[in-house]
């Protein structure tokens, strides 16, 4: 059994902090954390956030986790939390969001060194429980590897350790830290100044103000969730009268990894926002009536999408793939304290007036002010950033709009109808779960409203959906209706016969609006400007995948905001980073 904390050392260590932030070198079968957790949760001077790193060769399986519990039945409501995000852990990092989002494990499954190069934030306490019995569970431990493990250490982090071995405290002191009277605790308090090279994650953590987001849609209605979960006063204007008026007004869309061979960042990227996802709304939405977990099925081609592909030639189940429909999540972010939603608030010019951003609409009037603007409106955001040097206010603060990739819009539409009778839709050859691949198709979703009352079945099909460039003349809602007919006959052939009269005739209803992406189908999130507390930020250009990235882009500008843990590795983070470069194409780091 590892050695437990101490509950009182970690009250005194946390006392007064907004977010305790630690870093576990092992977590072995997660009894340290869920000691932790509890020492937490029956603290009622905690901090409002509490974040907890843990490296681990391989992620332990439930059963060992669970084997906790039986020593200690005051963690079996904790193990049970656990247990319905224990899976799919593979190499990589893996953000599980915990006592309604104000626990955070971030768990990192890998080899040592390169686990603690990729950390990019400052712990205020260190965890090595290392078993000294063990030559293989030391032998990683060396001058480089503390080197690493400094690198996420301020002056005054905590070190705890289990066991006194001479050799490693040596190499402890050495790398920087200080030890008193106990030889199991330690201070990170080097006698060389510490250099800090800037970086586009090391930013100086800021205290909770107040921020305006710029967007009512997934971007900026996930931004201001969990900005406000972190103690933020968020303002979220929309030039519509609602949220998710334009491309998260979606009626239905697909929460589902991609897949590539190289598993290349967008890969890699969509399984962290995927589980992210899926968290949300499962605490957030009702099940079966916003979204439901049915798992999807994803043919497989071997033309690319950007051709017309033949025939299928495998397939992959993802089984915690959903259905969601994102007006309903961007409801419910809205709705979270700490945030307030304008309607009917055109922002047409900003002005900045000792330390405060006034927001302008076309008359000069202030609809708000606030300290940081958080661009999430799409498109909509190049304009208002390109009239932004012209404002003397700003003199001083450059910022550096021509580093962001090239944006552009995307039309689409999306082809739906409604199962009148249980016998029509017994005979249409419908799956039971969606399935996508050469475009997508959601089968049996429930409608509100007035299309969902009557003698009908209250659920409707949806196929889609095209893709367009907004710079060619749009096309004819027939033409794009037949155009997802085409895709639907090479996912589903049969389903594509039989549902074939509907979209010859035009008896169907249809979705259409303009998605934002940029030239390398990545979103881009972080700040516009180079300095220590930059006020001007992004979060945009999710394109068709704003249910697999937003919460994810969300978390990663709010762990920028404070200084916390990424939930993803450093390097695979830069790949969103806004400031990456014009016209080039994101990189694809190994995580």
């Amino acid at each position: 059994m590892p050695s437990l904390p101490n509950h009182a050392e970690l009250r005194s260590a946390w006392v007064g902090l907004p977010a305790w932030r630690a870093l576990d070198a092992h977590f072995g079968s997660g009894a340290h954390f869920l000691s932790v957790w509890r020492a937490w949760a029956t603290d009622p001077q905690a901090p409002r956030l509490l974040h907890y790193v843990a490296l681990t060769g391989d992620a332990p399986s439930f059963e060992a986790v669970s084997q906790c519990g039986l020593k200690n039945p005051q963690w079996l409501d904790l193990i049970e939390e656990l247990k319905g995000h224990w899976y799919g852990l593979t190499p990589g990092f893996h953000r599980l969001v915990l006592n309604h989002g104000r626990v955070l494990l971030t768990l990192c499954v890998g080899e040592l060194s390169p686990l603690l190069r990729d950390q990019q934030f400052e712990a205020d306490s260190l965890f090595l429980d290392l078993d000294v019995t063990d030559p293989a569970h030391t032998a990683d431990w060396n001058s480089w590897t503390i080197k690493a493990l400094t690198r996420s250490c301020r002056r005054g982090t905590l070190l705890s350790l289990s066991t006194c071995d001479v050799t490693l405290r040596t190499e402890l002191e050495q790398g920087g830290f200080e030890f008193n009277e106990s030889t199991l605790r330690g201070v990170f308090n080097p006698r060389w100044a510490l250099k800090r090279t800037r970086t586009a994650f090391k930013l100086e953590a800021h205290a909770p103000g107040t921020c305006a987001v710029i967007g009512a849609g997934l971007a900026g209605a996930s931004v201001a969730a969990a900005l406000a979960k972190r103690g933020w006063q968020v303002t979220v204007l929309d030039a519509a009268q609602e949220p998710a008026s334009g491309a998260s007004g979606l009626p239905v869309g697909l929460v589902v990894p991609h897949v590539s061979k190289d598993d290349c960042a967008q890969s890699r990227l969509s399984r962290n926002g995927v589980r992210l996802m899926l968290q949300q709304a499962r605490q957030l939405l009702r099940q079966g009536q916003d979204w439901s977990e049915t798992g999807v099925l994803e043919m497989q081609f071997d033309s690319p999408k950007s051709q017309t592909p033949d025939k299928a030639t495998g397939s992959i189940l993802h089984p915690g793939a959903a259905w969601l429909k994102p007006a309903a999540l961007v409801r419910a972010w809205l709705a979270q304290p700490g945030v307030r939603f304008m309607g009917n608030a055109q922002v047409a010019s900003l002005d900045k007036h000792e330390g405060q951003w006034q927001l302008l609409s076309a008359h000069g009037q202030a609809l708000c002010s606030a300290q940081r603007i958080v661009f999430a409106n799409a498109g909509g955001a190049l304009p208002l950033l390109a009239s932004l040097p012209k404002n003397q206010a700003i003199e001083g603060d450059k910022l550096l709009i021509d580093r962001l990739p090239s944006m552009h819009g995307m039309r689409g539409l999306l082809s739906w109808g409604l199962h009148v009778s249980a016998t029509d839709a017994a005979q249409a050859p419908f799956p039971d779960r969606p399935v996508n691949g050469s475009g997508s198709v959601i089968p049996w979703v429930p409608l509100e409203g007035a299309l969902g009352t009557g003698p009908e079945l209250n659920e409707a099909w949806f196929v889609g959906s095209s893709y367009q460039n907004d710079t060619q003349p749009e096309l004819m809602d027939d033409t794009n209706h037949l155009a997802n007919l085409e895709r639907l006959n090479q996912l589903m052939p049969e389903l594509g016969a039989a549902l074939a009269p509907k979209f010859q005739t035009g008896a169907l209803h249809h979705w259409k609006n303009t998605r934002c992406v940029t030239l390398d189908r990545l979103p881009l999130v972080g700040p516009l400007m180079e300095k220590d507390h930059p006020d001007l930020w992004i979060c945009a250009g999710m394109g068709s995948r704003g249910m697999s990235f937003s919460v994810l882009c969300a978390e990663l500008l709010a762990a920028q905001w404070g200084n916390e843990p990424l939930p993803v590795g450093a390097a695979l983070a830069r790949s969103l980073f806004a400031l990456r470069g014009r016209g080039t194409q994101a990189q694809s780091p190994q995580n």
